[in-house]
């Protein structure tokens, strides 16, 4: 019986997703692998960013942890590499709260971020929720509660239709088109404004707020559209009784 519990857990083990920590402070990384061992994890760690792509063409990890300042290659450099060939989660880490908009706009892609310092315990909660907001079975899209209609700049749920302004069509439409994604501020501008006029912060907040106030008319007690503080907006349907932070 021993046997056979050893090697069910040795199977179990070698399943698990896999990590990629990309990080330079060995301490540092050693503690976040201790903490993701203990969740399950298979953890691989790598301190330097140029040999990051190869190692990820042959063991294709579940998800990577990565650094922004990296020696020989640095982190930004290193996601831009990953995303033009594989899809693969990236949680950024930075101390550098400045770069939080490039993290997650669209020239990057990064899918979160952690501020140093930070408590491995909320590291590995981000990990699991990006997997599973990540590798989610595939739904059909009639499962989305809105089906937007572009060429009248309309949403429908249900049977019921509001009419939207263009801007805060595109708003949505960039929003709905990866739920759970965050979007920078920047990133949101620069899908509405295709001439890149200059606008501020708090006019993205101003259009959320008229697009929520909209979307609460059409499907009163959820909240589609959460702010997430000093990063952005994201999509996600929850009752609005989840009490999350909203801005603007």
């Amino acid at each position: 019986m021993h046997s056979i519990d050893s090697r069910e857990q040795a199977m179990k083990k070698e399943t698990a997703p896999l990590i990629l920590i990309v990080e330079d402070e060995v301490r540092l990384a050693a503690l976040v692998a201790d903490y993701l061992k203990a969740a399950g994890y298979r953890v691989h760690h790598l301190d330097t960013g140029p040999p990051v792509l190869d190692w990820i063409r042959a063991a294709r990890p579940a998800l990577i942890l990565l650094d922004l300042m990296l020696p020989g290659k640095d982190g930004l450099t290193v996601c831009r590499e990953v995303r033009a060939e594989y899809q693969i989660p990236i949680i950024m880490t930075t101390a550098r709260v400045e770069e939080i908009d490039r993290l997650l706009g669209l020239e990057l892609g990064a899918d979160d971020y952690v501020c140093k310092p930070y408590s491995p315990r909320e590291l590995v909660a981000r990990v699991k929720a990006v997997l599973r907001r990540t590798h989610a079975p595939c739904k059909p899209e009639t499962s989305s509660p809105l089906i937007l209609l572009a060429d009248r700049l309309r949403v429908r749920a249900d049977s019921r239709e509001i009419e939207l302004t263009a801007v805060e069509f595109a708003l949505l439409e960039t929003l709905h088109s990866v739920p759970g994604r965050i979007f920078s501020r920047d990133h949101l501008m620069d899908r509405i404004y295709r001439d890149h006029r200059v606008v501020s912060d708090r006019t993205i907040d101003s259009h959320v707020k008229k697009l929520r106030r909209k979307l609460a008319e059409l499907l009163p007690g959820r909240e589609l559209i959460h702010a997430v503080y000093g990063a952005g907006y994201r999509y996600e349907e929850q009752p609005t009784a989840t009490g999350e932070q909203t801005q603007g």
